[in-house]
This record gives C-alpha cells, sequence and structure tokens, in this order.
C-alpha cells in the first residue's frame, strides 16, 4: 500500500538521508526559509515597530492557537501559545494544586519526561504545603489513583518506550475520585488522535518542534478546559496575559479567557515559521496520520527484528498501546546510533542504552522503512558502531 498523505516533496532533507528523528525534532518545510526572509526583510525591515499591527504580531499566538486546536480535539479559543513546555507545565500544574487546595497528591509515573518531574519537585518546595510527588511504573497509575490525588499528571507517550497511556480511561478515573489532569502530549501532538475536549481533561501542554515541525525553539502550547479557565489566576501573570495590556495599569487583571496564559513578548519570528508550517495539517485528517504511522511503525518492527535480532524491542508490540516511534535495546545503543547517521539513517539514543526511532508518515513511506531496516543490518553485521569514534558521547544526544 502506498503512503496516503504525500506530502514527503514539501519537506528539505538532504538527499540520501532516512530521517527517523522526528520525534525530537521535525525537519524544515522547503518554503519555510522564504517565510523567515518575508518577515524579516518585508516586514520587520519595511515596516518596523508598525508591523505589530500592519503585519498582525500581535495576534499570532492566538491565531496558531487556533491552529493547533483541532489537532489535538479541542475548540478554537482553548489553546494559548507562547514560551517552553516548562513553562506551560509550570503554568498548568501551579493552576492544579490551587483548585485542588486541599489535597497534597502529584501523581506521575517513573517513565515522565524529566523536566515535568523537576517542575513537579521544584513547585514543591516553593510552596512548602507539604506535597508528594509519586511516580509509580506507568502500569500501576490507574491503581494508585485515589481521594488524596489533587492532579495526575503524565506524558501521554513514554518518551523513551513510545508507551501510549490510555488518556480517557485515566481522565475518568482521575475525576471520578476529585482529581484533576494535565497531560504532556509532547510526543502526540501531530502524531496520535487526540480528544481534549472529549476526554474531559483540564489542562494539556505540549510542543511544536517534533512532529508538528515548527523548528528548533518553536513556542509550545497550553489548553485549559474552558469551563475553569476563568477561575484559575496563572501563576506567572505576564502583561499579555492582562486584560488590556497596553493600559499598563499596575495591578493584574487577567484578561477572560485562554489569553491570561500569555505571558511576555511573542517570539514573531518563530511564530511566523510555526504559522506557516502548521498550515500543511490544513488538508490531513488525523486518522489517516494515525493509520499510517501505525502501518509504517508495524513495518519498522518486523524489518528491523528479522534483520538485526540482537536488538530487543522495548516499545509495546501492540500497535494500540504504542504511539508513533518505535525503540530497541542494546548496550552498544549510542554507538550504533552514531554509525547510523553516518550512513544516512537517523534516529536518537536516550539513556541508558535506547534506540528511538520516530516514524512520521508525512515525510517517510514503505521504501525509507526498508532501507532503514537494510542500513541497521548492515551496521550491525560489520560491527562498524565499534570504531573510536562512535564511543565518545556529544553534548546532545
Amino acid at each position: 500500500m502506498n503512503n496516503p498523505l504525500p506530502k514527503k516533496e514539501l519537506f528539505d532533507i538532504p538527499s540520501g538521508i532516512v530521517y527517523l528523528d522526528g520525534n525530537s525534532l521535525g525537519p524544515p518545510l522547503r518554503q519555510i526559509s522564504r517565510q523567515a526572509v518575508e518577515v524579516i526583510n518585508d516586514e520587520w525591515g519595511k515596516d518596523l515597530i508598525q508591523a505589530w499591527n500592519s503585519a498582525n504580531w500581535m495576534s499570532m499566538p492566538r491565531i496558531v492557537g487556533d491552529q493547533i486546536a483541532p489537532i489535538i480535539g479541542a475548540q478554537p479559543g482553548s489553546v494559548a501559545m507562547g514560551d517552553t513546555l516548562s513553562i506551560k507545565a509550570y503554568q498548568a500544574l501551579a493552576a492544579t494544586l490551587e483548585l485542588r487546595p486541599d489535597r497534597r497528591v502529584i501523581l506521575s509515573d517513573s517513565g515522565n519526561f524529566p523536566t515535568d518531574l523537576y517542575i513537579a519537585q521544584g513547585l514543591i518546595d516553593t510552596l512548602d504545603r507539604g506535597h508528594k510527588l509519586l511516580t509509580p511504573s506507568p502500569e500501576d497509575v490507574m491503581d494508585m489513583i485515589n481521594d488524596d490525588v489533587a492532579v495526575v499528571y503524565l506524558t501521554h507517550v513514554d518518551y523513551r518506550t513510545g508507551r501510549l497511556h490510555d488518556m480517557g480511561a485515566i481522565t475518568e478515573r482521575a475525576h471520578r475520585h476529585g482529581a484533576v489532569t494535565i497531560w504532556d502530549l509532547a510526543h502526540s501532538a501531530g502524531a496520535v488522535q487526540l480528544a481534549v475536549e472529549e476526554t474531559r481533561t483540564e489542562f494539556a501542554v505540549g510542543c511544536t518542534y517534533k512532529y508538528l515541525n515548527g523548528g528548533p525553539g518553536a513556542p509550545a502550547f497550553i489548553y485549559i478546559r474552558q469551563d475553569i479557565v476563568n477561575s484559575i489566576r496563572p501563576a506567572l501573570s505576564g502583561w499579555l496575559g492582562h486584560r488590556d495590556p497596553f493600559a499598563m495599569a499596575p495591578q493584574y487583571d487577567p484578561a477572560r479567557s485562554t489569553e491570561r496564559f500569555r505571558i511576555g513578548t511573542p517570539p514573531v519570528v518563530q511564530f511566523k515559521l510555526l504559522h506557516f508550517a502548521l498550515k500543511i495539517w490544513d488538508q490531513i485528517s488525523m486518522s489517516d496520520i494515525r493509520e499510517a504511522s501505525t502501518r509504517l511503525c508495524e513495518q519498522f518492527i518486523q524489518e528491523v527484528e528479522g534483520r538485526c535480532p540482537s536488538l530487543e524491542l522495548v516499545s509495546p508490540r501492540n500497535a494500540l498501546n504504542r504511539g508513533s516511534q518505535v525503540s530497541f535495546e542494546s548496550n552498544d545503543a549510542y554507538s550504533i546510533i552514531q554509525a547510523l547517521t553516518d550512513q544516512g539513517v537517523i534516529g536518537d539514543f536516550r539513556e541508558p542504552n535506547i534506540l528511538r526511532f520516530g516514524i512520521a508518515p508525512l515525510y517517510l513511506d514503505e521504501n525509507d522503512i526498508v532501507r532503514a531496516a537494510q542500513t541497521m543490518e548492515s551496521v550491525m553485521n560489520s560491527e562498524c558502531w565499534r570504531e573510536d569514534r562512535y564511543q565518545v558521547k556529544k553534548q546532545v544526544t
């Protein structure tokens, strides 16, 4: 079967490269550099400060938020943009603890991304109210949800293994016990079908530089369920979250909308590039994305297991329990990834021993999967990864 999403020609991927690292950083669209030049030369260069109005700079967070909304199953106006995922996670977590002031348990899991856990640890220390962070194994989260839990704070797709939490079931159980939920969608948005509004989760946060291809440093997003948004006073209260930012009032009066979660001046060039990158999703069905990624993941697993028996699959074998990435284990994972990269197949490494491959059907097809597996077989059989140059870890792994 051919890929039903023939968008590969829209991406600027170097010739000869099979790019399996979109779960870490998506590739650029071919026309993205033209957009950057337009923003810098035509908008900034010609209109100078007037471009805040003439080029709609100040409205970009709202415009882009409304582009993100359908991708995650939300309504227009429910997604605020800006800053980094870490900051948006902090805003969400601080808000949930205020929503449940009589509870002290933050329930996460041992597979959560470290920054999410660090934010919880730091907030616990800052508040000094006796909160505690619990991190059971992902499989035990459901059983740990009880009436003591203030917030269930999870990453939807495990960044190492690709394990997929059941967002609907966990959110329903959390609500049954009076807890609030936050979902980190870093490895979900643009990769799997999402329905944050249907599941009734209070908060979701995510980044846009992975499967959404917004570029390095692209702004993050936060979704807030609309029936609670005006009852929350953001912990990080910035001037652009004010009801009337240019009144320059000395006292904070939050906007009567999701806009209250904006903080500071938006990075315009990044927003403009993200706005352009997201246009590709206007004509794409997330169900088609999920169908194609599932098929390509299955093909990749079969090809690699058949050709490289020494690599052990650590991602769930059942596609229903897996996001859009496939991970294998090896004691020599880092060196193998470096050797693969030199031969034109780009994945990445995660501690302690994981080879991680993102499967993005917007720019990957069956031929790419076969070539990647063949290259892996060649690297494993030749043992070229043993070369000294592949043993020293780089700053970014």
